[in-house]
């Protein structure tokens, strides 16, 4: 298995930094290759990409999510990769977002890529372009304030377990109006398909109620390893 850790500062409050991050379907703005990212529900993900010159595809399942604190992921089906992205406040509007990624290249030509430093570069480049992208909004295009514990979730204002796509309360939002930056529209705070961020169709929604900003830390990559080798 192969990995890779990058990071970045970016000029905006962990809250929005990590905000954007939560909407998923709004990654193939600004990661290379990425060409879809379907929001099944709050913890499933299906993933379309080029790799290697190929198009392929798989599902992925977030193990954890804290609010302003840290996201982690693995894949279920295709492509073997896990990892988990930490925010870091450094300063009121500035935090440092570390990546970290657990991956296994397929064929000759992914093996060689890794060995060259393409896939490293590619992360970094994303990094990037997720610093320019929220700096140049200055604002989210929208959030999911819950969180996710192994099998706990934990909605924003309240607890249980998301059902089907459109089936629970806990995806189901509210559409509600919402300034920001030109062209984001309306907000929801509801996430999955069918909630509106002004982004793609079927972003997660943002949850207009206040929440207090809590502190991070950065993961040691090797509590991550033990993480995803156990």
């Amino acid at each position: 298995m192969a990995k890779i850790e990058k990071s970045i500062d970016i000029n905006v409050p962990v809250r929005t930094a990590y905000n954007q991050w939560t909407q998923f379907e709004d990654f193939p703005r600004f990661m290379e290759g990425i060409k879809e990212v379907q929001q099944l529900d709050n913890k499933r993900l299906h993933w379309r990409a080029e790799v290697a010159g190929k198009d392929k595809e798989w599902d992925a399942e977030i193990s954890e999510q804290t609010p302003d604190r840290r996201i982690a992921w693995h894949s279920t089906s295709g492509i073997r990769n896990a990892g988990q992205v930490s925010f870091q406040p450094i300063q009121d509007n500035r935090t440092r977002v570390t990546l970290l990624m657990d991956y296994e290249p397929e064929g000759t030509m992914e093996k060689a890529g890794d060995a060259l430093g393409v896939v490293s570069g590619r992360v970094q480049g994303d990094l990037e372009r997720f610093k320019e992208f929220i700096e140049s909004r200055g604002t989210e295009s929208g959030a999911w304030r819950g969180e996710i514990h192994g099998t706990r979730q934990t909605s924003p204002g309240g607890t249980g377990t998301s059902g089907k796509p459109g089936g629970s309360s806990t995806i189901r939002g509210t559409n509600a109006p919402r300034g920001g930056a030109p062209g984001t529209g309306g907000t929801s705070t509801g996430r999955g398909p069918g909630s509106s961020t002004g982004g793609p169709a079927g972003s997660r929604g943002s949850s207009d109620s206040p929440t207090d900003r809590s502190s991070s830390q950065r993961i040691d990559p090797e509590d991550m390893d033990d993480e995803l080798t156990g």
